[in-house]
């Protein structure tokens, strides 16, 4: 028979063996939590390297008179020491942010209570309790990966930060790399943004509303919730009075000072953008994606601001009256009644300012119709305003039907709910005021480039209508058919055969076999015939049967290895079409061409950087003085130029004459009119223009090179000669001027009806009279 324990030895052995499961679970645990934090101690980021930390910094592009016409990087930051920020900044932001910032060893305990209470209180998670210090950690070196352990990470790097960095190193840090919303990263960046100053300029509303914005950089933007901004600035400054910072008299002026938005105009605007992409891909293959992007490279360029500006703005001005004439395709889409709000609503995130901008194009639905006036209304976002009748007379007839839905089949006009594109004529003065007119993107294309041509460098240069919606950039990449515009090249040859202005060639028709087992015969644009005409008339109303003569005349073969000496790198086909510009070549290739004829026979290649610096302002790249190339005579370069003023005084180019200035051009057409050219010069700057759809087709009504081209070039070059004094065409003076009759090309006498003064290489002058 067994004997039972007494009942106190029982309980007494239980606890003992429940205090010994206690321990041993309690020294495991404490072992593994050891093992645990040892293990993230070995992973953890130096925090050493912060001392010396360089924020990434914005690379800057800078045109040839110093203006800033454009920017690299990944984060928009420019990156200002503690000492240049007003103390009142520093101040409105640790206010906000971390009150106890200056007394706190990187981690606020009292802040983590006080937050925790007022979370268990309103049972949600209203507050945070990171420090700046913490915030720093986070974004600079953690994942962003949400787990506990991050946690255990960023407190441990927050006391040993506030161990190794002072207080202002760390707001140095902080301030230049938090996000504050609309692209901008640190304080400076986002003054700029918001306000168009330098951080130093700003005044006390000001830097409170920049205080606010990082717990909700977008919620509080000013931009785009003024009223929200307005909420949490005066939040700011409440516990910045609270803080002692300011006095509450300061405060309240701050509260009623009125907020004037001006953000700073952002540089890599879509008027650069080709010239722009063409750097980048340049830069970042000679210097790599880190040092173009975060290494703050100064990039001085040969880009003239003005120029640039002017070359983007005449060539979409150009395209839209181009597209216009083929008049309106109709709407964009059509919406459903349900779908409105939602489709404005996405509008209204897409537009970034206040107001709406003059002059530029929205897509907007239509709402509702005016009848009696024919009007219709518009909603732009959350802006309503008038298309009137007289602002889309462009488009024809456009019918109006007070339902939604599409219109009947065949038809372009508006029902209710129709997308279509509308320009501001006058903004909003209030949510009803807007004036609209009609609008349309075009789908034709075009391309400028604009030369100097003593140097190379490459004033202005523009690839396309829209960089968002087509990289391709057909200034330097299309290849297409010169057409006409060639023809002063095959000109310039002949003159080296021998042949002058003055020399007289048939215009009749002719024919050639075509090599597989055709004919070809060439015809004039107009299709008719001059008979007996001199050099000049055949280019100045490009007579195309005489440039097939001339080439006839000089060898095709001659011909393309002339025009391979002015600088194209395309192939030139040797042969007699090459005389109506049958060669695929891009608007760079030919605008280059036209620099040696600008240039007394020089060429000076295209360039586009003068000098890279970096941080250090160490000259990494500079551009070597061009050595001139000289590949035709003087005296060519001046006789071409001359037959190419009569092209615009009284030729196919009228359109391009510049008033006070000498101009020497060619406009081009290619067959079908899928091609439309301009390329002209003065003494300074050579430009050309090509107008044509990606997928050739025709143009249209007004498709030729001097309706189409002719005049973006013209409206380009009338902003682009204003830092550009008047220079004449000087001729060498191995060039002669003797009186002729054009009829017959031979010398004539004062007396002589119609007779006119030529310009010759001496010697090749005529010799006999009539």
């Amino acid at each position: 028979m067994e004997r039972k324990l007494p009942s106190h030895l029982t309980q007494n052995r239980f606890w003992s063996t429940a205090l010994l499961l206690v321990v041993t679970l309690a020294v495991v645990t404490l072992l593994g939590v050891s093992g645990y934090v040892f293990y993230l101690l070995a992973k953890l980021p130096r925090v050493d390297r912060l001392a010396d930390y360089k924020p990434p910094i914005v690379s800057q592009v800078f045109g040839d008179d110093g203006i800033l016409v454009g920017e690299f990087y990944l984060e928009r930051r420019i990156v200002v020491p503690v000492n240049k920020m007003p103390r009142k900044l520093i101040q409105a932001f640790v206010a906000a942010e971390d009150s106890n910032f200056y007394s706190h060893k990187g981690i606020d305990y009292l802040g983590i209570l006080r937050a925790a209470f007022k979370n268990v209180i309103s049972l949600s998670k209203k507050e945070g309790a990171s420090t700046i210090t913490q915030q720093v950690t986070k974004s600079m070196l953690l994942s962003p990966e949400k787990k506990f352990s991050r946690k255990i990470k960023e407190a441990i790097l927050a006391k040993r930060m506030e161990e190794r960095l002072s207080k202002d190193e760390i707001l140095y840090l902080y301030l230049n790399q938090i996000y504050l919303g609309s692209g901008s990263y640190g304080v400076q960046a986002a003054a700029e943004t918001y306000f168009g100053k330098n951080v130093e300029q700003l005044n006390l509303a000001e830097m409170s509303m920049l205080a606010g914005l990082p717990k909700a950089p977008n919620a509080y933007s000013p931009i785009k919730h003024l009223e929200k901004a307005r909420e949490r600035q005066a939040y700011v400054l409440d516990r910045m009075t609270k803080e002692g910072y300011i006095t509450p008299a300061e405060a309240d002026h701050a509260k009623k000072t009125p907020i004037l938005l001006q953000p700073l105009k952002k540089v890599n605007n879509e008027q650069s953008a080709y010239y722009l992409e063409f750097l980048r891909i340049q830069l970042e293959q000679k210097y790599g994606e880190e040092q173009l992007y975060k290494g703050g490279l100064k990039i001085y360029t040969t880009m003239n601001a003005a120029m640039q500006r002017a070359a983007y703005e005449s060539l979409r001005k150009g395209l839209k009256e181009v597209d216009k004439r083929q008049g309106f395709r109709g709407p964009v889409k059509y919406l459903n009644e349900t779908d409105v709000d939602a489709f404005c609503t996405k509008v209204e995130d897409s537009i970034d300012s206040v107001t709406l901008k003059s002059g530029e194009t929205y897509q907007g639905v239509v709402v509702g119709f005016i009848p009696e006036k024919g009007e219709a209304r518009i909603r732009v976002g959350e802006r309503k305003g008038i298309l009137s009748r007289k602002n889309m007379e462009w488009g024809g007839k456009i019918t109006m039907t007070n339902r939604y839905g599409k219109p009947e089949k065949g038809s372009k006009g508006l029902t209710l709910g129709s997308v279509i594109e509308v320009s501001v004529v006058t903004p909003e003065v209030n949510l009803e005021g807007a004036q609209f007119a009609l609008d349309q993107t075009p789908e034709v294309q075009a391309a400028l480039v604009s030369i100097d041509p003593r140097t190379g460098g490459v004033k202005a240069m523009v690839g396309g209508y829209d960089f968002k919606k087509s990289q391709f950039n057909r200034a330097m990449q299309a290849k297409r058919n010169g057409g006409s515009a060639f023809k002063p090249i095959i000109y310039a040859a002949a003159l080296d055969k021998g042949l002058t202005p003055a020399t007289i060639i048939e215009d009749a028709p002719v024919e050639y076999p075509d090599g597989a087992g055709g004919i070809w015969k060439p015809q004039n644009y107009d299709h008719e015939f001059r008979g007996r005409v001199t050099m000049r008339e055949a280019l100045t109303y490009s007579i195309n049967i005489v440039s097939v003569k001339i080439m006839e005349q000089i060898g095709a073969q001659y011909a393309a290895e002339y025009a391979l000496k002015l600088g194209f790198t395309s192939p030139i086909p040797p042969n007699l079409a090459l005389a109506l510009g049958a060669a695929s070549i891009s608007p760079m290739e030919l605008t280059t061409a036209y620099t040696v004829f600008a240039n007394k026979g020089v060429l000076t290649p295209p360039y586009f950087i003068n000098r890279v610096t970096d941080t250090d302002n160490r000259v990494l790249q500079e551009a070597t003085p061009s050595v001139p190339i000289p590949v035709i005579s003087p005296e060519t370069a001046y006789v071409i130029t001359n037959l190419m003023q009569s092209v615009v005084s009284s030729g196919t180019g009228h359109r391009a004459s510049i008033v006070g200035r000498p101009v020497a051009g060619k406009t081009g057409t290619t067959n079908g009119a899928k091609d439309a050219w301009f390329v002209g010069y003065i003494p300074q700057l050579v430009t050309g223009v090509w107008v044509g759809y990606d997928q050739e087709r025709s143009l249209g009504i007004g498709g030729t090179g001097g309706q189409a081209a002719a005049p973006i070039w013209s409206e380009y070059m009338q902003k682009a000669i204003l830092s550009l004094p008047a220079e004449d065409f000087t001729a060498p003076e191995n060039v002669s001027f003797v009186l002729i009759n054009p009829r017959t090309g031979k010398l004539a006498k004062d007396n002589t009806a119609g007779a006119v003064m030529e310009c010759f290489i001496k010697g090749t002058e005529p010799t006999s009279y009539d």
